[in-house]
């Protein structure tokens, strides 16, 4: 009797089987804490995964009347209307902070979302859970509001910032001028 074409399939599966490797055992990683980490003025900060929605190269932008400079405006993304506020300028620094590294964070805000302007985002980090630890005793002023511990990984100090903290602060609420 002539093979048909399925027997002759279920055969080569079998011959494949016979030659395959075991595959790679998955490493786990120990208890890892992941973040975005982001650059304001030359401090690496991280904030918590949850609390950023979406990462965004500026977009083009509508200046809003009568409102604090550090507002930049309203911006559309895929229909949906995003202030755009400065974080660096909300935090006291005027300087001028939009450079090609510049990027947007969309962070939840109630039942929206805002975007924030920051100076450079280095994307998804992980840090080992047990280097989590306490805020910088010599932590700049205008951060400690914002600044819930800080992480030290590969010789370097990242700050753990808080969306949160920042959303829902009377001083940042405040837009009109």
């Amino acid at each position: 009797m002539a093979a048909t074409a399925f027997d002759m399939l279920v055969e080569l599966e079998q011959l494949g089987r016979g030659f395959a490797g075991d595959l790679p055992t998955e490493e786990v990683p120990g208890d890892v804490w992941a973040g975005v980490g982001f650059r304001l003025r030359g401090w690496r900060f991280v904030c918590s995964m949850s609390e950023v929605a979406e990462l965004l190269k500026y977009p083009a932008i509508a200046p809003i009347p009568r409102t604090k400079s550090w507002v930049r405006g309203m911006a559309n993304v895929r229909g949906t209307l995003l202030p755009i506020m400065d974080l660096n300028g909300f935090l006291g620094d005027h300087g001028p902070s939009l450079t090609r590294l510049s990027r947007v964070l969309v962070v939840p805000m109630e039942n929206a979302y805002t975007g924030l302007l920051v100076d450079e985002v280095f994307g998804v980090q992980h840090f080992p859970r047990e280097s989590l630890g306490e805020a910088p005793g010599d932590l700049d002023p205008r951060y400690a509001s914002f600044v819930t511990g800080s992480v030290e990984h590969d010789g370097e100090v990242w700050l753990v910032f808080s969306m949160p903290a920042l959303v829902k602060a009377p001083q940042f609420l405040m837009v009109a001028s």
